[in-house]
């Protein structure tokens, strides 16, 4: 096995992991996960990825690397007055949507058909105002702050894919220099922990379907792009349902959605990785391995992590979400026409309303498709009038 193949994918776990784990750990607080389902999430979260990787790449013989919804977790971190219980019964129902998808083909047309301006609008609702604690934060510690941001900004510049793992670095000097840090959590063996699923009608509806949209828009469609871009065609049926099905057994033990990876699989599949393409899928093996050592060695990172003071997570989320905040913008406002109903479904997702118990995410949507539907039938009108 190349030398090359070996450490792109070691680069691209490290990546996938630093980069967004203080993410999925603030996900888990507003579920109020005990740190044993904390732990019981991470874990299961991370044998998912690799057994899926794995399997996926040697069945289809295609480098295929799966990662967590990043946006998934943003929405589950935004999410208030849900148990960890029903967060299970939430993210047990989006498996279940994930593995009819790759089933069922006029499912998949039906979530193809919801405007891209509304499915990007709800995302960037979502992380907007996780990227908005970062200048709370600096106002309110700048001199723990500003060096991360500063760091974060000159890394990006140099290459984008470490920007983050270098400000998280940073956060953790910082916080150990500075004595700011939290009692840490003494490292033990991982373990995982079955959670008995409470199906709450309003997790389901507010939680449920929304990380299951944001997954599937945002993660699994730039994923398979991604592979197509590279030479391959994406193996999209069997990839939705291996995912949905791992995503469904990961949720008994805490762990939210796994999916296509897209910065992370460009990692692994450029051609300096193996020039034999027929020979490359083998990176999904290699990486799947270390995010198996990645798991195995949960406690001991996530202990490390826990003396990191809550602000500067938050501003570590922040700057981890900057990246899918433009690209959910971008692709929100692409379209002239379709600005006004990218807008309502902007400020009602980020407007933390909340009605029946149902988050504003769903009520977002719900608003985008409504000014579209209304809009369509506008112009029906217009075209029909003398």
């Amino acid at each position: 096995m190349r030398a090359s193949m070996i450490s792109a994918a070691a680069v691209a776990a490290l990546v996938g992991y630093g980069s967004t784990i203080a993410l999925v750990l603030s996900a888990a607080a507003a579920l109020g996960a005990s740190p044993a389902e904390t732990g019981s999430w991470v874990f299961a979260v991370c044998l998912a990825k690799a057994i899926g990787s794995a399997v996926l790449s040697s069945w289809t013989r295609i480098p295929v690397v799966l990662a967590w919804s990043t946006p998934g977790a943003a929405l589950i971190a935004g999410s208030v007055g849900l148990t960890m219980a029903q967060g299970v019964g939430a993210f047990l129902l989006a498996a279940a949507l994930m593995v009819l998808t790759g089933v069922i083909r006029p499912l998949a047309r039906l979530i193809g058909a919801i405007p891209p301006s509304v499915a990007a609008g709800m995302l960037a609702g979502v992380l907007l105002p996780f990227c908005l604690a970062v200048p709370v934060q600096a106002a309110a510690m700048p001199g723990l702050v500003l060096p991360i941001v500063a760091v974060f900004v000159a890394v990006r510049l140099w290459n984008p894919a470490f920007a983050v793992l270098a400000a998280l670095a940073t956060g953790l000097v910082l916080a150990l220099v500075s004595g700011t840090g939290v009692a840490g959590v003494a490292a033990s063996l991982p373990a995982l922990v079955f959670i008995r699923p409470e199906f709450s009608p309003a997790a389901l509806i507010g939680l449920g379907v929304p990380v299951y949209l944001v997954t599937m828009a945002s993660q699994n469609l730039p994923g398979f792009a991604v592979l197509r871009g590279a030479g391959y065609e994406p193996p999209v049926q069997k990839a939705l349902t291996v995912t949905g099905l791992f995503s469904g057994i990961a949720a008994l033990f805490g762990g939210h959605m796994v999916n296509m990876a897209a910065i992370t699989a460009a990692i692994c599949l450029a051609d300096e990785v193996e020039p034999d393409r027929a020979r490359r899928w083998k990176v999904g093996l290699v990486y799947g391995f270390f995010w198996l050592l990645l798991g195995l060695s949960g406690p001991l990172l996530l202990a490390g992590l826990a003396a990191v003071p809550p602000g500067l997570v938050a501003t570590v989320v922040g700057l981890a979400l900057a990246a899918p905040l433009i690209g959910a913008l971008g692709q929100a406002f692409a379209v002239v026409d379709q600005r006004f109903t990218a807008t309502a479904t902007l400020v009602v997702a980020t407007s933390g309303v909340s009605a029946f118990h149902i988050g504003a995410a769903f009520w977002g949507l719900l608003a985008g498709l409504a000014v579209h539907l209304l809009a369509l039938a506008a112009n029906r009108l217009t075209t029909r009038l003398p």
